[in-house]
């Protein structure tokens, strides 16, 4: 399971692999290189709405109450407001901001998908709110648009094409 999570204005990148005996837990912050953790599954219980484990030697207890993207978790006799984004959030997130998930000069890929269609062509003239592209993620089709007036500078993709999240699929500047 694959998911990132916002913490004190810090982005991380989770990834959770169950296996037979343990759980594979690989975290990567902002760009730093990914660390990955070992969990037996010996050490880690589940009560009522908390989850027990023992790490490298300590015991944990979480407490996790929310929904959506808002959480807030009680560990190690603290309160932390997590926000935490699913394949399907991160989506619906990029999708909220126009489908322009990165920079002021870029359309990005919010999650893996394939790009069904392009509708912009370099040195166009895009209005805001107006469709880029139309690209398929989680079985659904998406039309990703830009939020403001954008001139096309390249475009780096073409139908048919897969991307991974974060993938630059256009380059734009003032018009």
């Amino acid at each position: 399971m694959y998911f990132e999570a916002e913490l004190k204005g810090k982005n991380y990148k989770i990834d959770v692999t169950e296996l037979r005996h343990t759980w594979k837990v690989s975290l990567q912050e902002g760009s730093k290189e990914w660390v990955h953790y070992d969990i037996a599954k010996n050490d880690f219980k589940v009560a009522e709405q908390y989850i027990s484990f023992l790490f490298n030697g300590s015991s944990f207890l979480i407490d996790v109450i929310g929904k959506d993207t808002e959480y807030t978790v009680f560990t190690r006799n603290s309160f932390r407001t997590i926000k935490i984004y699913n394949d399907e959030m991160i989506l619906h997130e990029s999708l909220k901001k126009g489908g322009v998930f990165g920079g002021e000069s870029d359309l990005r890929a919010g999650m893996p998908g394939k790009v069904i269609e392009i509708f912009a062509k370099i040195g166009d003239i895009v209005k805001a709110n107006k469709p880029l592209l139309i690209m398929e993620a989680m079985k659904m089709e998406n039309e990703m648009r830009t939020s403001r007036d954008v001139k096309i500078k390249d475009i780096m993709i073409k139908q048919g094409d897969s991307v991974e999240s974060g993938a630059i699929l256009i380059k734009f500047e003032d018009p």
